[in-house]
C-alpha cells in the first residue's frame, strides 16, 4: 500500500483512540526518510526494523503489560496504537511484502507482485488492479471524514 495506510487508521480508530490509532497506522513508515535520504531507495524499506512483526510483538508483550500495571487510563490508546501498526503490516503484505516469519525466514511474504510494466514503480501500483483495494480504503475514509463532519447519521 501507498496512501491507504492513514486512511486505513482513520476508519479503524473511534472518539479518544482515534489519534493513537492514526499515529500507529503510519508509524511503521518512518524508516522512510533514512530509505531514501541515506540508502538511496535500496534495500526494500520492508526489511528494515519498523516493518518487521516480531519487533512489534516484543514492543507490545511489554509495553501492554507496563500499560495496564503503570497508567491503566492510557491502555486502549496504547493497543490502539498497536493494533493500528498490525493492520499496516497486513495492508503493506497486500502488495509489498513483510518479513512475516524472522527469524526463521527474511522472505518477504506478499499477496499480489507488482511487476515493473512502468517508466516509474509508482505507475506501476497505481495502475496494477490490486490498487483498487486502496482506492477503496481512501474513499471509505472520506465517506466517514464527510460523516462525522456533517453529522448525517444512517436513519434507524
Amino acid at each position: 500500500m501507498i496512501l491507504a495506510h492513514l486512511p486505513s487508521g482513520y476508519l479503524s480508530g473511534r472518539d479518544r483512540r482515534r489519534a493513537a490509532v492514526m499515529i500507529g497506522s503510519v508509524a511503521p513508515d518512518r524508516d522512510m526518510p533514512w530509505f531514501w535520504l541515506v540508502d538511496q531507495g535500496q534495500p526494500h524499506h520492508h526489511r528494515f526494523w519498523p516493518h518487521i512483526p516480531a519487533i512489534w510483538a516484543l514492543i507490545a508483550l511489554a509495553a501492554l503489560p507496563l500499560t495496564h500495571w503503570l497508567a491503566h487510563s492510557w491502555l486502549p490508546a496504547v493497543a490502539g496504537f498497536l493494533a493500528a501498526i498490525l493492520m499496516h503490516l497486513v495492508l503493506d503484505t497486500w502488495n509489498g511484502g513483510i518479513m512475516w516469519l524472522l527469524p526463521w525466514s527474511n522472505h518477504l511474504h506478499e499477496l499480489f507482485t507488482v511487476p515493473a510494466t512502468r517508466s516509474h514503480w509508482v505507475l506501476s501500483f497505481m495502475l496494477h488492479p490490486s490498487f483498487l483495494a486502496e482506492v477503496a480504503i481512501i474513499m471509505a475514509a472520506l465517506w466517514l471524514i464527510w460523516r462525522d463532519l456533517s453529522g448525517w447519521k444512517i436513519p434507524a
